[in-house]
């Protein structure tokens, strides 16, 4: 069965082809989304930073999140491996702004309601719509292929694929376009708590990241609400899963080994099982090509380390979105055309990876701006994830004169990786039942 062309299909309903539908829609384009899941349903990726406000302001979303439950977030904190605390990086104080306070989400409530406002602005959403693969003619995306529940197929065009599929990334994986980082090869363990300690006041929402003793990895610690902490381990992957114990024992060990987590969870109750995924960071050689634009995981995944993949997708969705309005418009839906803005957003990525790969190789926030206390606003900016401007870049001659025994700067991403260095569905996550969804 095929139906008429659409204007955009949007593979997805995460943050990302939430955003990319909404937009279009907005628009006055006719858009369709196929989700394979049924929402609400689990994700991770619970904290956002502020630079997602503008997003979600441009979104129409900003009322419904100002009248959620979501715990609210000012701040970031960071405990190095020998216990002692930096200051907390307040966002305000840096930009004294409404968009300076975010929140700590829930995802399958947040990723539910942004779902749902596609919905109301017009979006023609499917959900528990499998899509087999997407359907080209020569070089060129012309639509998707759906499998139903009883096996038979459907063919639905449109002019424009928008595949923000997270990490089954159908277009990338097809054309063979991915790029492992030759850095960032971590895993992750984690689980939720309930009544483990949090701070009082503007402090109750902060993110803190907790180096363990032996600098192997670190500790999320993110409140949330109905009084559930999210707490997990990254380390990289070969220390964390190989010739280590099933998943509760390896994070019970980690906990053992950083007492500043164990203080914060003593005498709290487990809400749930643990869940583990393995952090293996890729991007797409390419944003775009004829027809077809990614989003999100299905272009690339970064480390968790700076809560900042809400921002890309929302970022990434919202570019995507704008590229095929005008591409549309002008009539012409060339790769050229609809990826125009993969070069910027690709440095603005490089910023926050190059700041992920500082922390793992030794860099102390507290330490750096106790050198450079001028340096303190560049740094919360990034930390906001103000990343798209070269304003930032004056922090890294900075941090070089920081380096010790030789020490060079961080390779960029895509220095040399060999595209099979990591096995296929590497992010998968395994659910408590050891479920992949």
């Amino acid at each position: 069965m095929t139906h008429s062309a659409l204007d955009t299909i949007v593979i997805g309903g995460g943050p990302a082809g939430a955003t990319a539908a909404t937009l279009l829609a907005q628009a006055g384009l006719r858009v369709r989304l196929f989700e394979r899941e049924r929402f609400p349903r689990f994700h991770i990726g619970e904290s956002l930073i502020p630079e997602t406000y503008w997003v979600l302001e441009r979104l129409g979303m900003l009322p419904k999140m100002q009248q959620s439950r979501f715990v609210k977030k000012y701040s970031v904190q960071f405990v190095t491996a020998s216990g002692k605390e930096s200051a907390p990086f307040y966002f305000w104080d840096n930009r004294p702004h409404e968009c300076s306070q975010t929140w700590q989400v829930v995802r399958s409530e947040f990723d539910h309601m942004m779902l749902e406002h596609a919905r109301e602005h017009g979006v023609d959403v499917h959900e528990g719509a499998h899509v087999a693969e997407v359907l080209f003619d020569g070089d060129r995306a012309i639509g998707v292929r759906l499998r139903h529940a009883d096996g038979t197929l459907e063919d639905v065009h449109a002019r424009v694929v928008v595949d923000a599929s997270g990490q089954a990334a159908l277009i990338q994986n097809r054309l063979k376009l991915r790029v492992w980082d030759p850095v960032l090869n971590k895993g992750a363990i984690w689980t939720y708590w309930e009544g483990a300690y949090r701070d009082a006041g503007k402090d109750e929402g902060a993110t803190m990241v907790l180096q363990t003793p032996d600098r192997q990895g670190w500790f999320w610690y993110i409140p949330l609400h109905d009084d559930v902490v999210s707490v997990g381990v990254v380390a990289p992957f070969d220390y964390i899963f190989k010739n280590r114990g099933n998943h509760e024992q390896t994070y019970t060990e980690e906990v053992d080994r950083c007492p500043a987590v164990k203080r914060r969870i003593d005498g709290a109750r487990r809400a749930t099982g643990y869940f583990a995924t393995r952090d293996y960071s890729y991007r797409s050689r390419q944003v775009a090509g004829d027809g077809w634009v990614l989003a999100g995981d299905a272009f690339g995944f970064l480390d968790p380390l700076y809560s900042s993949g809400v921002l890309l997708a929302l970022k990434s969705g919202e570019l995507a979105a704008d590229a095929i309005i005008g591409g549309l418009a002008a009539g012409d839906t060339s790769g050229a055309r609809l990826g125009a803005w993969g070069p910027a957003f690709n440095e603005g990525v490089d910023r926050m990876r190059r700041l992920v790969c500082e922390y793992y190789d030794g860099f102390s926030f507290g330490g750096f701006v106790k050198q450079y206390p001028d340096m303190v606003g560049t740094v919360t900016d990034l930390l906001i994830g103000d990343l798209f401007t070269d304003r930032v870049d004056k922090v890294w001659p900075a941090m070089e004169t920081t380096y010790r025994d030789g020490k060079q700067p961080i390779p960029p991403w895509n220095a040399g990786a060999a595209p099979d260095a990591v096995p296929d569905k590497a992010n998968e996550l395994v659910l408590p039942d050891g479920r992949r969804p």
